[in-house]
């Protein structure tokens, strides 16, 4: 797998970094690249086996770091579904996800301005929503 970022890529990392005032490294770099990469909600389990292909010495302490940071600066969002272990999203617009139950698959499912603000009208009076996690489970066909 190619862990390259894309020069948008990088000059996004770098800036998100430097304004909570952390620096760019070759660890936190690899790991947002692992993400942003394939799109499949990788553990940080999964994101360790990726990134060990080219950064063997790596430890799953250091990726938990990396995601840490990388929460911390917006780039990528930490996604619990159940007890499951934590997933990491790089779409950071408002959405939805289908858990498959059978394959463990996740996928991202768009929402429209308009369903979004259906979804808030449910809240109770006076509550203001900052931001939602919406999963459906079921099975792919």
């Amino acid at each position: 797998m190619n862990f390259k970022l894309k020069a948008s890529d990088k000059e996004k990392l770098d800036k998100a970094l430097a304004k909570k005032g952390l620096r760019t490294t070759k660890q936190r770099s690899f790991v947002y690249s692992v993400i942003l990469g394939k799109r499949d909600h990788p553990t940080a389990d999964e994101i360790l086996l990726r990134v060990r292909n080219s950064l063997p010495s790596i430890s799953l302490a250091t990726v938990y770091n990396c995601l840490e940071s990388l929460v911390e600066c917006a780039l990528v969002r930490q996604v619990n579904m159940d007890r499951s272990p934590s997933r990491f999203c790089p779409n950071l617009s408002p959405h939805a996800h289908f858990k498959c139950t059978k394959s463990g698959k996740i996928v991202d499912l768009s929402l429209k301005e308009s369903q979004i603000k259906l979804l808030k009208k449910i809240l109770p009076k006076g509550f203001v929503s900052s931001n939602f996690d919406l999963t459906f489970n079921g099975t792919l066909r």
